[in-house]
């Protein structure tokens, strides 16, 4: 049976659209550091566990995206294991009147992007995520309280992320406004919209359905630092 491009996103990704972010070592290839920990291999042979390990060893901590979490890699250790449900949307909820504004997010809103994201943990999210692609936000007095954007771009798709809000300032629609709107973008220039959720968040996941996303299929999400 063919696999789905999505099967191995971070593969297809660095593979594909976004190829100049990749750092190759052999038969691994990784995210340059200050965009993202993603990485791959090309298989799981002894070669290809090996030269991840090398780039682990050289560039730090990475995080594989995969249909089953890898075997033991030379000179590493897991950081965590956890299974991500991949969500897809090919339509998406109408759009509905917010009462606040969503602005253009840019290099200029780097620092407080990524404290946002520090600090609400929506997924790894590095000095130059946000560059990955378009990212939105909201602003409240000055602050930014949240946002929502676009990483990995495997051929025909654009993954939704970095979705988060301050904590002072959740229940107020914003993550919900800002996803749709990221997503209806995704689909206006003809590809298909995805993400990952881990498999246990009932609540996000209800709230991805609610504007249009589909489970996919699940996906085990390795994270791995250099050994000692």
């Amino acid at each position: 049976m063919t696999a789905h491009i999505l099967d191995r996103p971070v593969w297809a990704t660095l593979n594909g659209r976004q190829a100049e972010l990749a750092v190759r070592h052999g038969r691994a290839i990784r995210m340059q550091p200050d965009y993202g920990l993603f990485a791959a291999m090309t298989d799981n042979d002894p070669e290809s566990l090996a030269a991840l390990g090398g780039l682990v060893r050289e560039m730090g901590a990475v995080g594989l995206v995969e249909p089953e979490a890898p075997p033991p890699v030379p000179g590493t250790e897991v950081v965590s294991n956890a299974v991500c449900l991949q969500m897809v949307a090919e339509t998406v909820a109408p759009a509905w009147d917010a009462p606040f504004d969503m602005l253009a997010l840019g290099d200029a809103d780097a620092a407080q992007m990524l404290a946002l994201a520090t600090l609400t943990k929506p997924g790894p999210f590095f000095a130059r995520t946000h560059q990955m692609g378009a990212f939105i936000g909201v602003r409240v007095e000055g602050r930014l309280v949240a946002m929502a954007g676009e990483r990995m771009r495997p051929d025909g798709y654009t993954e939704a992320s970095g979705v988060c809000v301050h904590p002072d300032h959740r229940g107020k629609g914003y993550a919900a406004r800002l996803l749709r709107e990221v997503t209806a973008k995704i689909l206006a220039r003809g590809e298909k919209a995805f993400l990952h959720s881990y498999a246990d968040n009932i609540t996000a996941i209800g709230l991805y359905e609610s504007l249009g996303y589909r489970g996919r299929r699940e996906l085990a999400f390795s994270v791995l630092r250099p050994a000692g």
